[in-house]
């Protein structure tokens, strides 16, 4: 074997050492400068709480183990109010093959104006004033999303501006399509 060869035979060794070091190395890095957002997959709040809908008044029979949508609207229903409700409605619509495992859900304060039900589709939502357990636990507007065994998984605050809406929207979409591709009931 001559030297040429040799140093050849080297290089490849530390080449291929490289390409095993290098990578662990750099991940050993990143675990603990925490260049990333690891673990975090869900766009919502996770509900640590263990809520459910029988303490906020509801009946899970009501829903026929469906995931849900569930919309806490504000008391009174202004114009932003009225732009979530539709934003929430698309996304409902978005779901396409997976909407019957889904129902949105309204709780209200007062009857929906014919302006507000013009931005749903009515006959697909489950619309009901809000009952008075859920007045105290939820004081905020919220969309929560519910498993079809009761529990409320995932809360998402509505937006303040219009501008947001669109990705709000898209959060929501994708929490649910992620939670419905991993469940096996609902």
């Amino acid at each position: 074997m001559g030297a040429s060869e040799q140093k050849k035979s080297r290089r490849s060794f530390i080449y291929v050492c490289s390409a095993f070091i290098i990578p662990i190395v750099l991940a050993k890095l990143a675990l603990e400068n925490n260049w990333f957002n690891y673990g975090v997959t869900n766009r919502g709040q996770l509900l640590e709480a263990g809520l459910t809908l029988e303490q906020l008044g509801l009946s899970k029979q009501d829903f026929d183990r469906n995931w849900l949508i569930l919309y806490r609207l504000p008391k009174e229903c202004e114009l932003q109010c009225q732009r979530t409700l539709a934003s929430v409605n698309n996304t409902y619509t978005a779901l396409g093959k997976e909407m019957p495992r889904v129902k949105p859900v309204a709780l209200i304060f007062d009857a929906l104006t014919v302006e507000q039900l013009a931005a749903i589709q009515p006959k697909r939502w489950h619309i009901q004033p809000i009952p008075g357990l859920a007045r105290n636990l939820i004081k905020e507007p919220q969309i929560f999303i519910v498993d079809p065994l009761g529990n409320l998984v995932l809360s998402h605050a509505p937006p303040k501006e219009s501008k947001d809406l669109p990705v709000f929207g898209k959060s929501i979409l994708a929490d649910l399509q992620k939670l419905l591709k991993y469940s096996r009931i609902g």
